[in-house]
């Protein structure tokens, strides 16, 4: 039976899709979901005979209806819903993101024709992968569709977000959804509201859960200086960027403290920073393997060379790039005194012409690394007291 033969035939059954050759479920599912031949598609699905069912790619190519999406999603429904499992399901991973930057990973589980095939099997669920972008404005019914399902599959339907956006959206509805996402698989996240110190302190809980969060950016944060130090490590960052944060004079080490593993790039941006905070941050053990530094806007005329002296000399062996960009001292400051690694670095690298694989503005270096980055914008005192990549980007 040719292709188009099969897609004029609406009844085609599970059963006759699992006579079909493999290599034809994809050209096959491809036409299906473009034409919108619903009850077809909701068919494969349940016959679908691959581990991972890459969904997002092809919504952003052919912009399917409403009615397309919920028939995909429901032959899905129709999968979980079955107590005796067929010998032929292997659909393990459903990725609903629009640009994928790899493969998803595909848990090792027990082949079905090895179990004892029976009633409620004890079966891995299907894992949803989804870039979420939360926010105000009309509800996107893909989304609320979505929702709908995995909250009645609890625990055999998983929403799994790596890259998770948060725009202003009121926080009940943000519990709400959130309550639904496995948030151990989060690693990109990014929170773009006019939030209070009362209304961060609702949401910490939630990145407490984060424990794979390896790109941090926070924005538009106002909170007042009461807060107590941070508790929580973060164990993935290797990137910190600190941008006009009203509160950082004094607290320095607070924030350093919170970070487990070394370094990378630290950027610290039109900030007030005292004479104790550049000693401790040049004691501190996470600046050891630093690649890139950056004290562009920070004034230190009224402060020793000597404390920027010893964590230039610490960060020697490793340092690639260095912002000293309108920080008020001389190149005489730092190429005299007691070190001369210091000084060798500093002439070195503040004078090196500009790398190809860098775009900077003036000396700024703007970091294209996707992961293991954190951004800080505005004021956010507090926001280490809990912590260790609506919309539906498809």
């Amino acid at each position: 039976m040719s292709g188009q033969s099969l897609l004029r035939n609406e009844a085609l059954s599970v059963t006759a899709l699992e006579e079909l050759p493999t290599e034809l479920f994809p050209p096959l599912f491809t036409a299906a979901f473009a034409g919108r031949h619903n009850e077809i598609l909701k068919a494969m699905v349940q016959a679908w005979p691959f581990p991972c069912l890459p969904l997002g790619a092809l919504m952003k190519e052919h912009q399917p209806r409403l009615e397309t999406f919920q028939a995909a999603l429901d032959g899905l429904d129709v999968l979980l819903a079955q107590e005796i499992r067929s010998r032929w399901w292997k659909l393990q991973v459903l990725d609903l993101r629009r640009n994928p930057e790899a493969a998803p990973p595909v848990r090792k589980r027990r082949r079905v024709e090895d179990a004892k095939v029976g009633p409620k099997q004890p079966w891995a669920p299907v894992e949803v992968l989804i870039d979420l972008c939360l926010k105000e404005g009309t509800p996107d019914q893909s989304l609320t569709y979505l929702l709908k399902k995995v909250k009645q599959r609890r625990g055999l339907l998983q929403l799994c977000c790596q890259k998770l956006k948060i725009f202003a959206m009121p926080m009940h509805n943000i519990k709400k959804i959130l309550k639904m996402v496995q948030l151990e698989s989060v690693q990109d996240l990014e929170v773009n509201c006019m939030w209070k110190l009362a209304t961060l302190g609702r949401f910490a809980p939630h990145l407490g859960q984060m424990g794979s969060l390896c790109r941090l950016l926070l924005s538009h944060i106002h909170l007042t200086p009461q807060a107590p130090p941070g508790k929580e490590e973060y164990c993935h960052l290797q990137e910190l960027y600190l941008d006009s944060i009203s509160f950082l004079e004094g607290r320095l080490d607070q924030v350093l403290r919170c970070l487990k593993m070394p370094l990378e790039t630290l950027s610290i941006t039109n900030c007030l920073i005292s004479e104790s905070d550049l000693m401790h941050l040049s004691r501190c053990l996470s600046i050891s393997q630093l690649k890139d530094l950056g004290l562009n806007g920070v004034n230190l005329t009224s402060m020793s060379s000597r404390p920027l002296q010893v964590l230039i000399e610490r960060a020697s062996a490793t340092l690639q790039d260095l912002d000293l960009d309108e920080c008020g001292i001389m190149d005489s400051q730092l190429c005299s005194g007691h070190s001369d690694t210091a000084a060798q670095t500093y002439m070195h690298l503040e004078h090196k012409p500009v790398s190809d694989s860098s775009v900077w503005v003036g000396k700024g270096k703007v970091s294209h690394s996707g992961w293991g980055r954190a951004c800080v914008d505005a004021s956010m005192d507090g926001v280490f007291e809990e912590m260790h990549p609506i919309e539906l980007e498809m």
